[in-house]
C-alpha cells in the first residue's frame, strides 16, 4: 500500500482525498498555497509544506515545486484531485518518472483522452457510439468540405478544450470560414492548442456520463450512470444518479461499451465517460481521466468509496469489486454550491461568519468551510457540495430541499436560492428530465420575472 501521499491540491477535495487516506492507513502530506494557510484539510493532514504564492501558476500548478515537496517529505505518491493539474500528462510523467505513483491514469492515457480528436477516434475504434462530426482536425483549408459532410447546425470546438471556450455554434455555410479563425484564436489562447473540430450540433441533448474503474491490465467496471444536464454556460450546476427516464435496454449496451473500451486500452484508475443522450441516442464527446466533482451521487447510489479505490487501483491492488456485485440503490442529487451572487453569478469571495451543515439519514455536505473562513479570490468558486439520497427520485428531490433550508453560509453570498427556488421548486424538473438547455431558460425567465416586479 501507498505509506505517505502527497495531495497536489486544496479546498473539498483534498479534505475528501485526506479522508479515504485516513482509511486506509495512509499519511498524508498536504501543499498549499500563501492564501491558502488556514485550509481545513491542512489540520488532518500529517505534514503540510507551502508551495508558493496564491497564483496557481506559482503554486498548484507549478509541477517542479510539488515534485520537491514530495521528495522534501518523503511522500511516495501523489494524487492530483481535479483541475489543477489533474489532466496534465507531463505532470503524470513526470512524478512516475521521479520513482513515485501517480494516482490516476498513465501520462498516454491522459494525452489520449486530453485530445478530443483522438479520444473521438479511439472510441470509435472501440465501438463507442460518438457525434456525427470532422474527420481529423479541422483547417482553413478544408473547413468548408468538412462543413458540408456534417450539415448545419454544427459546433466547433477545441480539441483540448473545456468550459465551453473556443466552442461556436454555426449555423450558416458563409460563416464557417470566420467562425473557425476565431476557434482557433480562442484555442490558442486558452489552451496553447489552436487545433479544432467539428461535430453535429445536437438540438435538445440531455449530457449523461458513465463512471468507470480500470486496473490498467485489462480490467474494468462501471459504476452506472449520472445526469448533468443542469449547467450554465457549460459549467455544471447540479447532478443526480442514476440518470432518470433511461430505459434499461437503451442503458446497458453504453454501459459494456464503455467497459470494453476501458479494456481495450488497459485503462487505469478512476475515468469518466461523457455523451449527449437525445431521442434514446448516446453520442461520446469526452472522457475526463480523473475524480470527478460529481463522484459522490455514484457513491450513494453505490455504496462504493471511489476516492478510496483510486488509491487501492494506484497501489497495485486491482479492482475490489466484480461488475455483478454492483447494484443501484435508490437515487441521489448533488447540488454545487458556490461563492457567487445568486443574480449576477459574480464571485463572492470573503469571510464566513455563520455556517451550519444540514444533516440526517441520505444527507452530505462535502465542504471546507468553517466560520472564520476567508474564501480566497485566486481560485474556483466551489465551496461545497450538498448530496442527498432518497429510495426514489422525488424522495432525492424532497430531502434536498429540506436540506437546502438548513444549510446557513453567511458572510458571503452563495447560489443557494437557485437550486432552492429555481430548479427543485420547479414541477419540470420534479416531474421529469431536463436538457442541457433547461436552467438557463429558467434563469432568464426568472430574472425577467424579478425585473417586472
Amino acid at each position: 500500500m501507498i505509506k505517505k501521499l502527497l495531495i497536489a491540491n486544496r479546498g473539498e477535495i483534498a479534505l475528501r482525498i485526506v479522508r479515504a487516506c485516513k482509511a486506509l492507513g495512509i499519511e498524508t502530506v498536504g501543499v498549499y498555497s500563501t492564501a491558502d494557510a488556514n485550509l481545513m484539510h491542512l489540520r488532518f493532514v500529517d505534514e503540510a509544506i507551502c508551495i508558493g504564492k496564491p497564483n496557481a501558476n506559482q503554486s498548484y500548478l507549478n509541477i517542479n515545486t510539488i515534485l520537491t515537496a514530495a521528495e522534501i517529505t518523503g511522500a511516495d505518491a501523489i494524487h492530483p484531485g481535479y483541475g489543477f493539474l489533474a489532466e496534465n500528462a507531463e505532470f503524470a510523467e513526470r512524478v512516475e518518472e521521479a520513482g513515485l505513483t501517480f494516482v490516476g491514469p498513465t501520462a498516454d492515457h491522459i494525452r489520449l483522452m486530453g485530445n478530443k480528436v483522438s479520444a473521438i477516434n479511439a472510441m470509435k475504434k472501440a465501438g463507442v457510439p460518438t457525434v456525427p462530426g470532422s474527420v481529423g482536425a479541422v483547417t482553413l483549408h478544408n473547413a468548408e468540405e468538412q462543413a458540408r459532410n456534417i450539415g448545419f447546425p454544427l459546433l466547433i470546438k477545441a480539441a483540448s478544450g473545456g468550459g465551453g471556450r473556443g466552442m461556436r455554434v454555426v449555423e450558416r455555410f458563409e460563416e464557417i470560414i470566420g467562425q473557425v479563425q476565431a476557434a482557433k484564436q480562442e484555442a490558442e489562447l486558452w489552451f496553447g492548442d489552436d487545433t479544432v473540430y467539428m461535430e453535429r450540433y445536437l438540438q435538445n441533448p440531455r449530457h449523461v456520463e458513465i463512471q468507470v474503474l480500470g486496473d490498467g491490465n485489462g480490467n474494468a467496471i462501471h459504476l452506472y450512470d449520472r445526469d448533468c444536464s443542469l449547467q450554465r454556460r457549460h459549467q455544471k450546476v447540479l447532478e443526480e444518479a442514476p440518470a432518470p427516464d433511461i430505459p434499461d435496454d437503451v442503458r446497458q449496451p453504453i454501459l459494456d461499451a464503455c467497459v470494453k473500451a476501458c479494456k481495450l486500452v488497459n485503462y487505469r484508475g478512476a475515468g469518466t465517460f461523457e455523451f449527449l443522450f437525445e431521442n434514446n441516442e448516446y453520442f461520446f464527446i469526452e472522457m475526463n481521466t480523473r475524480v470527478q466533482v460529481e463522484h459522490t451521487i455514484t457513491e450513494m447510489i453505490t455504496g462504493i468509496d471511489v476516492v478510496v479505490e483510486q488509491l487501492k487501483i494506484a497501489a497495485g491492488y486491482g479492482l475490489s469489486y466484480r461488475q455483478s456485485e454492483i447494484e443501484i440503490q435508490g437515487h441521489a442529487i448533488e447540488c454545487r454550491i458556490n461563492a457567487e451572487d445568486p443574480v449576477t453569478f459574480m464571485p463572492s469571495p470573503g469571510t464566513v461568519t455563520q455556517l451550519y451543515s444540514p444533516s440526517g439519514a441520505g444527507v452530505r455536505f462535502d465542504s471546507h468551510l468553517y466560520p472564520g473562513y476567508e474564501i480566497p479570490s485566486y481560485y474556483d468558486s466551489l465551496i461545497g457540495k450538498l448530496i442527498c439520497h432518497g429510495q426514489t427520485r422525488q424522495q432525492a428531490i424532497s430531502k434536498t430541499l429540506q436540506a437546502l433550508d438548513e444549510l446557513v453560509i453567511e458572510g458571503i453570498k452563495t447560489n443557494i436560492p437557485m437550486h432552492r427556488d429555481v430548479i427543485l421548486s420547479d414541477d419540470n424538473f420534479v416531474h421529469e428530465a431536463q436538457n442541457i438547455h433547461y436552467l438557463e431558460r429558467e434563469l432568464l425567465t426568472a430574472n425577467k420575472e424579478k425585473a417586472n416586479l
